[in-house]
C-alpha cells in the first residue's frame, strides 16, 4: 500500500510540473500551426498565441485580429474554431457537413466547429447547433 502511495505521489507531482500554458509569439507556433493559419485565413493575422504543456504533448490556442479563436491538439490539428465576426472558412469543414449545412441552411454560415473522438458539433449564425458523426452525417440539432 505505501509503494502504491507513493506512486501515486509522484505520478501527481510529475503531472502538475509537466502541466502548464504560457503566452509565445506566433513565430514560436509549430509550422503545421503557422500554415493552417496562413491557409484559411489569409487574410488575417495572429495577434495571441498559447502553448500549453500536458503530459502527451503541446497544445496550442490562436487568435486572431478579426476575433477568431482556434485550438489545436497534441497532433497540431485544429480541434475548435470560433468567430463572432467572421464565418468559418468552409475549406475546413467536412465536405459532408458542408453540403448539409448548404442544401438545408442556405447562406447561413458557421460560427464555431468543434471536432472530437465523437464527431462535430457545428453552430450556425441563426443559433442553430448541429452535431455531426465521423462520417458527417446529421445525429442531433438544437436552437
Amino acid at each position: 500500500m505505501r509503494r502504491f502511495s507513493f506512486l501515486l505521489i509522484i505520478i501527481c507531482s510529475l503531472t502538475l510540473v509537466g502541466c502548464g500554458e504560457k503566452p509565445i509569439s506566433p513565430t514560436e507556433l509549430p509550422q503545421e500551426v503557422q500554415t493552417f493559419v496562413k491557409q484559411n485565413f489569409a487574410n488575417s493575422t495572429i495577434t495571441f498565441a498559447q502553448k500549453e504543456w500536458g503530459l502527451f504533448g503541446s497544445e496550442y490556442d490562436v487568435t486572431l485580429n478579426d476575433g477568431t479563436m482556434i485550438s489545436f491538439n497534441r497532433n497540431k490539428e485544429w480541434n475548435k474554431v470560433s468567430s463572432t465576426t467572421a464565418p468559418i472558412p468552409t475549406a475546413i469543414v467536412p465536405a459532408p457537413i458542408a453540403s448539409h449545412i448548404n442544401t438545408s441552411f442556405p447562406g447561413v454560415s458557421i460560427t464555431k466547429i468543434d471536432k472530437d473522438d465523437n464527431g462535430y458539433e457545428v453552430e450556425l449564425i441563426n443559433g442553430l447547433e448541429l452535431k455531426f458523426n465521423q462520417q458527417g452525417a446529421l445525429m442531433e440539432m438544437d436552437d
